[in-house]
């Protein structure tokens, strides 16, 4: 990028932007201006104060563009992809901003959620917030993972089918068994069989029961009869309750409402669906 001699943060701002970008490092904007680390960030701190700026991360700033001045940052979409790899990490665009993006969702989701591998805290993004889920290995489900674009770019996202999985792998983080069942209601029409049984085997077995026992409730048997020989595989199978056991509640003692032998799954609540 050329900037002419005595050019302000500001111009590299309006230079990025005329350009398509939303999003730099500190070290980038220090090397186009040719001026010191703390020469930047005392500019960098006026803008923040005018709200022309959003810092997301150590060294990672995002420009606010005139439309999202009141909300403090413009939506997460919009640079997410750069901000991972500024972190170095793999990442994709999950849960139920995944579910959303795939049309099964009846809710707005406040969250803008994202799994990676590595224990990042959470961001304040204007009037929502950026919430990062651990997985371990990462590497055993990046084939997929999909490109979606975006109005600066593009994320990577969870598939239908890794959506799905997650829903109930990440039970307590999206709104329990009721939230998973209106989402799967409609979720389950977009998932590809094979692929869901072929992905499953990364996934812990109680994770596979929940899934496939709410399927087959919703009406997607034939989505889920490849998922039972995935779980089939991962004998002996216990039971699970649909619902995880809460630790602030006591365990129920009252027998359940059904023992689905199929996934050996214990209901002692049918999940409401919202329609």
């Amino acid at each position: 990028m050329m900037l002419e001699t005595g050019s302000t943060l500001q111009d590299y701002i309006l230079e990025l932007q005329s350009g398509g970008r939303i999003s730099f490092t500190a070290e980038e904007a220090s090397t186009a201006l040719g001026i010191k680390h703390s020469a930047f960030q005392a500019s960098a701190a006026r803008l923040q104060r005018k709200r022309l700026l959003f810092n997301p991360r150590h060294g990672f700033y995002v420009i606010v563009p005139p439309q999202y001045l009141t909300w403090e940052a413009p939506p997460p979409s919009w640079y997410i992809d750069d901000l991972m790899r500024h972190e170095g990490r793999t990442y994709y665009v999950g849960l139920l901003k995944a579910a959303e993006l795939h049309g099964a969702t009846h809710h707005a989701v406040m969250e803008f959620q994202v799994v990676t591998d590595k224990q990042l805290s959470k961001i304040k993004a204007g009037r929502s917030f950026i919430v990062f889920y651990f997985r371990k290995t990462m590497s055993a489900v990046v084939d997929s993972l999909e490109s979606h674009k975006t109005d600066t770019g593009s994320m990577k996202i969870s598939s239908a089918e890794l959506t799905a999985l997650d829903l109930l792998r990440y039970l307590h983080v999206v709104g329990g068994v009721d939230s998973v069942a209106t989402i799967l209601k409609d979720l389950g029409s977009r998932l590809d069989a094979n692929k869901l049984a072929k992905l499953a085997v990364h996934f812990e077995r109680t994770t596979i029961q929940r899934l496939g026992y709410l399927l087959d409730r919703l009406g997607h048997s034939t989505v889920s009869e490849p998922l039972r020989n995935a779980l089939l595989s991962k004998s002996p199978v216990p039971w699970v309750q649909l619902e995880p056991m809460d630790r602030k509640r006591p365990a129920l003692a009252e027998p359940p409402l059904e023992k689905n032998e199929r996934w050996r799954v214990a209901v002692h609540r049918h999940p409401e669906i919202d329609e």
